[in-house]
């Protein structure tokens, strides 16, 4: 991994290491595999955690790092929770939230902040420990809904990707944050098309 941080390539006038570009490529890929509700959303997802994990270390970024190593656990979740809501013509079976799962995702995102950043502080873990902790309580909660197929995963990933930019910014991990700015707009797609298959299959059930 150490071959991976210091060996990169320079896009336009900025250098980016193998593993943060390998990294994000695939975490890329996942919101293409996840619009489309397929089971290698989870496999390409274990392998983005991998080679964040050793950029956002190297990048004193605590927060950021320690998300990488619950992602891994949460897309084994994923995946398991993937193989048994598969439907025979929609594929994984995917709904809007019920009140009180959106009002749980946000008390959630609150709290897992809040926590996180109090803990990040007092380790001094992250030079910025409150962006840090948002977007490691907001992937959480993202991939959670997401593991139940919950519409509403993707409006927390607008608002991970909003904090995530500008601190990937001042972290020069530039191609990081130009990767988030597609992860918003896939993202925008992403939520459409999953809210549309959940009206469809509303429909179909209450035909029935």
């Amino acid at each position: 991994m150490d071959f991976l941080l210091h060996h990169g390539v320079t896009v336009l006038g900025q250098w980016i290491s193998v593993a943060e570009l390998a990294g994000q490529l695939c975490a890329l890929a996942v919101v293409f595999l996840a619009e489309r509700r397929t089971l290698w959303t989870w496999p390409v997802q274990v392998g983005a955690t991998v080679m964040l994990f050793a950029v956002y270390v190297s990048a004193h970024l605590g927060g950021l790092a320690s998300r990488q190593v619950a992602i891994l656990l949460i897309s084994v979740y994923g995946w398991w929770s993937w193989t048994r809501r598969k439907d025979p013509v929609f594929g994984v079976v995917v709904r809007k939230g019920r009140a009180g799962e959106r009002l749980a995702m946000a008390g959630l995102f609150v709290l897992g902040t809040v926590v996180m950043a109090l803990v990040l502080d007092a380790l001094h873990a992250s030079w910025a420990p409150w962006p840090d902790a948002a977007i490691f309580a907001g992937t959480l909660v993202a991939f959670g809904a997401q593991g139940l197929g919950l519409v509403e995963f993707w409006l927390v990933w607008l608002v991970v990707d909003a904090v995530g930019v500008p601190l990937q910014i001042e972290s020069r991990l530039y191609f990081s944050a130009a990767i988030y700015l597609v992860f918003a707009a896939l993202v925008l797609h992403g939520w459409w098309s999953w809210t549309r298959s959940s009206r469809r299959v509303r429909l179909s059930r209450a035909a029935q």
